[in-house]
């Protein structure tokens, strides 16, 4: 899986659209929108100029300040730093554009001079911003996943010409089963109007979702009123046929800018699970830990041994690099064809499918093997299975063990003795990840990317190479076992730290 060699030869089509062009990308603090970043400064030199919208914060409050300290910094650019440090400062300095602002504020928090300003030096906007946060308050994740599109419409409005990226994810797909095709998802629960052009009026459903809350905030306050959003946003996201408030706002989303954008160039990219780059800018380049990380960082730790999933059932994975290239062929796409809508989906399932099964026995294998090759990630090598059971078969297992150890845990409390039971707080992390994760390892549905893989064979055989979308080139074994635990060991993990001042008072005192 070597990395293939970028050049600039004119025999590309993406490089000669971008030849010039100047793109505003949302969410470059993140992981997927740094990644597209690099991408785009190392594979597509020529490029007019890369826009970023970037809020401030207290530490940096403007936009340049922020990128320089928090985003210039990342790991993901060792490759561009390593190959021509100096080059790439360069780059940085001519061809990169902060622009301070917030996307759910109206024009990004800009004024009416500056907004149309920045809409008239734009070719295209690819909006990567997001709450990837599955159990969100329901007005932050409508805000950001849903009403921040109008931002982006207003863009739109002021330049006739401008070509918009949206990046959402295969999962507004739902509680729907079977093949989903990079199409306009129907909801799966409680009927919502389908209009002649295709998409959904949500129009009605978002005022009814913004009285509810509404409702909530009169009557409740502080970690309350959180909870109660929490909870609202969950009850509304399954009524309608989701099982998280995330994938529910970024249906949502797709349905808005659908609507705001008709007849104009509006592609829609939806990546399945995201996790760790295959080749670029290095194997198993990563930031944070992901869906299928938390759960895989709790078996590490011994705190998770059972799960519910359908160890049948395709888990859908794909590295982030692949991700990127299809936004950027998307991209090219954009501004070469006439306009129109077009979806594409980013996923395994279909072409190179790995089921939940084999993902745990890979990944068991591995942590049995050379678990102290990940020290950060393995405190000890596992001495338990991880088994995925089936639901009903999973909540009888919970309840019932939890009921004796929680009658345990009290009467150890009563007899004056506060230390929490391992058990018990190891059987509620469980119970805390399935509610959360649950959902995704117990599919009924395989996602295709016949449409995106049409694109990248439009493109022809230098771009296919440049930018390559294909998860046929993933070898599960070698990605899983090799890039991925490794990668998640050098960069989502914070170094293990084997003796502290507190553990050392600790030993004192219990010597004393």
């Amino acid at each position: 899986m070597a990395t293939p060699h970028v050049s600039t030869e004119s025999s590309s089509n993406v490089l000669e659209t971008l030849r010039g062009k100047h793109v505003l990308i949302t969410g470059t603090t993140g992981f997927l929108g740094k990644v597209v970043l690099e991408k785009l400064i190392r594979a597509v030199p020529d490029i007019g100029g890369i826009h970023l919208l970037i809020r401030g914060n207290k530490r940096h409050p403007d936009a340049r300040s922020r990128f320089l300290n928090e985003v210039a910094t990342s790991s993901v650019f060792e490759r561009l730093r390593a190959e021509d440090n100096d080059g790439f400062e360069a780059f940085l300095e001519e061809r990169v554009h902060c622009v301070t602002g917030e996307v759910t504020e109206a024009r990004f928090g800009l004024a009416d001079a500056e907004f149309r300003a920045l809409a008239g030096r734009l070719d295209a906007v690819i909006n990567s911003a997001a709450s990837v946060n599955f159990r969100e308050e329901l007005d932050k994740a409508l805000a950001i996943n849903t009403l921040c599109l109008h931002n982006i419409a207003d863009l739109a409005a002021r330049n006739p010409d401008l070509a918009v990226i949206q990046v959402s994810t295969c999962y507004v797909n739902g509680m729907n089963s079977g093949q989903v095709t990079e199409s306009v998802i129907k909801p799966a629960g409680e009927a919502i109007p389908r209009t002649a052009h295709g998409y959904y009026e949500i129009s009605e459903l978002v005022r009814l979702l913004q009285d509810k809350i509404a409702d909530v905030r009169s009557r409740y306050s502080g970690k309350t009123l959180e909870k109660k959003l929490v909870e609202l946003g969950i009850r509304e996201a399954n009524r309608y046929g989701w099982s998280d408030t995330y994938t529910f706002t970024k249906w949502l989303g797709e349905q808005l800018l659908m609507k705001a954008l008709a007849g104009r160039t509006l592609t829609i990219v939806r990546p399945s699970i995201i996790e760790s780059a295959l080749e670029e800018p290095v194997p198993g380049w990563i930031e944070g830990v992901k869906v299928a990380d938390a759960i895989i960082l709790a078996y590490a730790r011994e705190k998770v041994t059972l799960f519910p999933g359908k160890r049948s059932g395709v888990i859908d994975v794909i590295p982030v690099d692949l991700v990127a290239n299809a936004i950027v062929l998307a991209l090219a796409e954009a501004l070469s064809a006439p306009a129109g809508p077009r979806v594409y989906q980013c996923c395994s399932g279909s072409s190179n499918p790995i089921s939940l099964g084999q993902f745990i026995d890979h990944l068991m294998a591995e942590s049995k093997a050379n678990y102290a090759a990940y020290d950060s990630l393995f405190y000890r090598q596992p001495t338990k299975p991880f088994v995925a059971v089936n639901r009903r078969l999973f909540d009888a297992i919970m309840g019932g063990v939890r009921l004796p150890l929680s009658l345990a845990d009290r009467v150890f409390r009563l007899l004056g003795q506060s230390r929490e039971l391992k058990m018990l707080r190891n059987l509620d992390t469980t119970r805390s990840l399935a509610t959360i994760f649950g959902f995704y390892t117990a599919p009924d549905y395989i996602f295709r990317n016949d449409e995106l893989l049409a694109l990248s064979a439009r493109m022809g055989a230098v771009d296919q190479a440049l930018f390559p979308v294909d998860a046929r080139r993933i070898d599960w074994s070698v990605y899983l076992r090799k890039i991925h635990l490794a990668g998640l060991n050098r960069y989502a993990l914070k170094e293990r730290k084997l003796y502290s001042l507190r553990s050392a008072k600790a030993r004192k005192k219990q010597a004393a």
